[in-house]
């Protein structure tokens, strides 16, 4: 059985009393879900919802914690990690991360960075050897799948576009999820909502179809 962990990040929901305002990303990741499920109906889905239930920052009692050996942890601890835990076995057991996030400030939404803080952690989901040089650290899961949904108010941020140096959400993910075990990453993207022209109605329409073509490619990898 495939086993998907499905993330929204948008502080929007997907029904507001104006249209204008339900969450793009919210929407795209959806219907991936709708249309995989109507593909491979066994699938199990992890859902959180990381706008509205925004996971603690970290801090340092947190990361006492997290150098503290196992076997010494306190009792109050293992309770600041307790979260933590569950996230990461979320993520440990997902084959797919489906992650959907609007572009706040040319970057991630604070709930996701706190979300990525919690789960990326050492002796949990990567190493850190010294004698590997260099690059030091190294995942310990592997072999998943990410497919990130984004919306942008703007456009041009894809490699080569207009806005490419200013694009400091995609490329943070990709990076930092490689210590999540992901192995292939696919980003389909909603831009020029702000504009609100017909250019933002295409561009959200082409997401759609990159959706179902992404669906159909994944199913027959599995």
């Amino acid at each position: 059985m495939t086993t998907i962990l499905h993330l929204d990040t948008s502080v929007r929901s997907l029904c507001n009393s104006r249209e204008s305002h339900n969450s793009i990303s919210r929407k795209l990741a959806h219907n991936f879900r709708e249309l995989w499920e109507m593909k491979i109906s066994n699938t199990k889905f992890i859902y959180r919802d990381l706008g509205t239930n925004p996971p603690c920052f970290i801090n340092e009692a947190w990361i006492e914690a997290v150098f503290n050996p196992e076997e010494q942890r306190t009792t109050k601890q293992k309770s600041l990690l307790a979260l933590s835990d569950e996230l990461i076995d979320e993520v440990v057991s997902a084959d797919i991360i489906l992650l959907s996030t609007p572009m706040y400030n040319y970057g991630m939404p604070a709930s996701l960075k706190a979300w990525f803080d919690q789960v990326i952690r050492v002796n949990k989901t990567f190493t850190f050897d010294l004698s590997r040089g260099d690059f030091p650290l190294q995942a310990i899961p592997s072999g998943k799948t990410m497919v990130l949904i984004t919306s942008c108010g703007e456009f041009g941020f894809h490699a080569g576009g207009i806005r490419e140096n200013m694009n400091h959400l995609s490329p943070h993910i990709e990076v930092v999820s490689q210590y999540l075990g992901v192995e292939k990453f696919y980003e389909i993207r909603s831009e020029y909502q702000e504009f609100g022209d017909q250019r933002h109605e295409a561009s959200r329409n082409n997401a759609y179809a990159e959706i179902v073509n992404l669906v159909e490619r994944l199913c027959v990898e599995l």
